[in-house]
């Protein structure tokens, strides 16, 4: 007589999936401009040295608008859980980013030779989103900080 075992449960399923250690990341990076690189590692290396697998990518809100929106809008479809975007001057790729994903985007302002204010522009940029476009934000240039709310965002 052969007993088949019983189905398990959807909600096991969904459990044994979730604790499946795979190599796909979970927080994405970006950034406007390659210049930024230097400062954004600083989240990076939070990751790193969490251990948390993450990408990093350059794309531009003014330049590759259609780019930024089909990264963020297939963001959670890859396995991403957090966005963290880093962005000078007018600062839009945090709010873009927001609007085009319902996953948790914190906001790098960065400061510029070109800015007009020392940063104050980008900070604006970043903390004044619309209504349901939230970005959570973190100091000027302070991506390691972006990192660590990562981390806690992730273990939440």
């Amino acid at each position: 007589m052969n007993e088949q075992a019983e189905p398990a449960a959807e909600t096991e399923v969904a459990v044994q999936l979730h604790e499946i250690d795979v190599d796909a990341p979970l927080v994405g990076i970006i950034m406007g401009s390659k210049s930024d690189m230097d400062v954004m590692d600083g989240a990076a290396s939070v990751l790193r040295d969490a251990g948390v697998h993450h990408e990093v990518r350059v794309m531009s809100a003014h330049r590759q608008p259609d780019l930024v929106g089909e990264y963020c809008a297939n963001a959670r479809m890859r396995g991403l859980r957090v966005v963290i975007a880093g962005a000078g001057l007018s600062a839009a790729l945090p709010g873009v980013a927001a609007a085009h994903t319902d996953l948790p985007v914190i906001g790098v302002p960065l400061s510029s030779r070109l800015s007009a204010m020392g940063g104050l522009d980008a900070i604006l940029s970043v903390v004044q989103m619309p209504p349901g476009v939230p970005v959570a934000s973190v100091g000027l240039d302070n991506a390691k900080n972006a990192g660590h709310l990562a981390l806690r965002i992730l273990r939440a």
